[in-house]
């Protein structure tokens, strides 16, 4: 479990990484959008990762790592949307409150991952990368069907849960293709 969680750490300096250099770029145009927009977002990166898995190549030069990088930050960001909501906080965050709350999802997701680990035997590592995307896929799904739901369900988790575990499974996607590598 402890190479886990420092492969988990080393993924998230990765992903960190890029969600720091586009805040340099774009600061935090992303608090616009609502959190259905960025289940959208996470869709799209999502359905490219399968589309190139099934056609075994891509027409842009961007392989599936940087997608699998997107549904990490875009994931965090959306929950990030579900505390502050469009109308609590400004727009434009510093940087340093930006990065507390980033790091605030990233830890609470790995201490998630950590406890089904325990759980499940990591079993996660005998999946298939694709599998991962098609999981992350239907965790999609759900998020949408919650959404058009107004958050209302009976008895499954809500919005929140599916992000983290569409975070954790695009993070055990990048475990296997940069961290192993």
């Amino acid at each position: 479990m402890s190479r886990t969680n420092e492969e988990f750490d080393d993924v998230k300096k990765i992903c960190l990484n890029i969600f720091e250099k586009k805040y340099d770029d774009y600061g935090t145009a992303w608090r616009i959008m609502r959190p259905e927009s960025l289940t959208d977002q996470i869709f799209i990166k999502a359905n490219r990762i399968r589309s190139i898995e099934e056609k075994g190549f891509s027409k842009v030069d961007e392989g599936i790592v940087p997608e699998f990088i997107a549904i990490v930050n875009y994931g965090i960001m959306a929950l990030i949307q579900l505390e502050l909501k469009n109308t609590d906080a400004p727009v434009d965050l510093p940087k340093d409150l930006a990065l507390s709350l980033y790091n605030k999802y990233f830890d609470a997701t790995k201490e998630l991952m950590t406890n089904k680990n325990h759980d499940y035997g990591e079993a996660w590592r005998s999946m298939r990368v694709s599998s991962f995307t098609d999981v992350i896929l239907q965790k999609i799904h759900r998020t949408k069907q919650i959404e058009d739901n107004k958050g209302v369900t009976q008895i499954s988790e809500g919005v929140d849960a599916n992000y983290q575990d569409m975070i954790n499974y695009s993070i055990f996607a990048l475990i296997r293709l940069v961290i192993e590598k």
